[in-house]
């Protein structure tokens, strides 16, 4: 019986962990929306997609994420050799979900949201990027699954032996090369790489650091309570 009740803790545990993966997962596409409706710059990731759906008509923004991170699974399993895994797939499943939700999200800040002035394209990445953070906090909180493109960078830290934030900077950097090239050769001018990529570089990490130490202080004023509650 003791058994069975753990397996059912245990279950529970990951039933709850994969809703709040999913919730950030909802919540990183809405933060994605906003930034890319702004108009004044976004992510390397984003910038290198774009540049593509702006010039197929069968592309979307979810779409094109999907395909790239396929890519970046396929480049894993070559990277990680025989510390490739079966769950490292369920990534993809993550990534499905993240491409329905930003398409859903697009159609609705492109359909809805006007942004004449320059203040409000600004105000919108900043709010953006809050929402983009908070999914991503969301998502590592839970400790689920990673998605095929961290799970590359994560692959490659464990080969090399570098530090994780330093792969994962080289990563976004030879996004960004490859947006500058592929926009170059594909409209002839720079696409989608404004001011507002590197407010999204700074303001992102700045963002999660806020939402762990606000967490940490609830989890440290929870205990506190249960503590107390217990002693009397």
């Amino acid at each position: 019986m003791q058994n069975e009740s753990v397996l059912k803790s245990d279950r529970n545990s990951l039933i709850k962990r994969w809703i709040v993966y999913i919730i950030g997962i909802y919540i990183l596409s809405i933060g994605v929306s906003l930034a890319i409706t702004a108009g004044i710059g976004i992510s390397p990731q984003s910038a290198f997609q774009r540049v593509f759906v702006v010039h197929f008509d069968w592309l979307t923004q979810g779409r094109a994420n999907f395909i790239l991170e396929c890519i970046m699974l396929v480049l894993a399993f070559l990277v990680y050799r025989k510390g490739f895994k079966l769950y490292h797939i369920m990534g993809l499943v993550a990534s499905a979900i993240f491409a329905v939700c930003l398409d859903f999200n697009l159609s609705l800040t492109f359909t809805y949201l006007e942004l004449p002035e320059y203040w409000t394209k600004f105000l919108t990445l900043v709010v953006g990027d809050a929402f983009l953070a908070f999914g991503v906090f969301l998502m590592l909180q839970s400790e689920v699954v990673l998605m095929p493109i961290d799970n590359f960078v994560n692959a490659v830290q464990l080969r090399t032996g570098f530090k994780w934030g330093n792969v994962k900077t080289c990563f976004d950097l030879t996004l960004l090369a490859l947006a500058l090239i592929f926009g170059l050769i594909l409209a002839g001018k720079i696409m989608f790489i404004r001011e507002g990529t590197v407010l999204n570089a700074i303001l992102v990490g700045q963002y999660i650091k806020l939402f762990s130490y606000m967490y940490k202080r609830y989890k440290t004023k929870k205990r506190f309570e249960i503590t107390q509650q217990m002693a009397k």
